[in-house]
Order: C-alpha cells, then structure tokens, then sequence
C-alpha cells in the first residue's frame, strides 16, 4: 500500500484513509488492495475518509465510484466520510453522484449507522 492511502481494520470494518497526493498508480493498488481485503478479512462495511481531498477532477470522482461499486459487489456497504462542501459541489458539477455508497458527516456517524445495521 501507498503512503498516498491507508487500509485500516475495526470491528468487520474497512477504513480508508486517502491522502491529496493520490496518484493514477496508487487508486490502481488502492482498488486491489481494498478488494482483497474484503474478501480476505470478510469486512462488512467499508468507510472511505476523503477529508485530506481539497478538490477532485473527474478522475477522482470515477475512483471513488468504483471503490464504492467494487465494495457493494463484494457485500460490504459503503460510506463517503469526510467531504468538504467544495468537493460536494464539484461533484454535482460535475454529474457524479457516487451511486452505491452512502455518505456521512464523519467517521463516529458512519461506525454509528453501520452498528445499527449489525455489520459493525
């Protein structure tokens, strides 16, 4: 794994941590990694932090939509935690609206409605 993102495990759950300076290389390793992590460690939910992303371009905005669709096929249930409202609105600029994840307004609330669900 990249310093550019980070995997870590709690409770049946996924947490991702991606950093500004993620490259095209680093979601490809990213995709993997988190994908086998999934199956490998039977993760239930899947939480995405993207409070370090100032902006997104398309590019990103297409990665998080996979990571999401990559998660959700592998039965784990996915939350965007962490968005700026400047990222919330290049988004919606720009079409995306990241089907197949779920968002909150931190970390402690996506745990929290994951909990309620009994996959935390």
């Amino acid at each position: 794994m990249s310093e550019a993102a980070s995997i870590y495990s709690v409770d049946k759950v996924l947490l991702v941590a991606i950093r500004d300076n993620i490259t095209d290389t680093d979601i490809i390793n990213l995709q993997e990694d988190l994908s086998e992590r999934i199956v490998n460690e039977a993760a239930r939910g899947v939480v995405i932090d993207i409070a370090a992303l100032e902006i997104v371009d398309t590019f990103v905005g297409r990665i998080l939509a996979q990571l999401s669709s990559i998660s959700r096929l592998l039965a784990a249930e996915t939350y965007i935690v962490g968005m700026r409202p400047a990222v919330a609105m290049t988004l919606v600029e720009l079409g995306m609206d990241l089907p197949g994840s779920k968002t909150a307004l931190s970390l402690s609330h996506a745990l929290r409605s994951l909990k309620a669900k009994g996959l935390a």
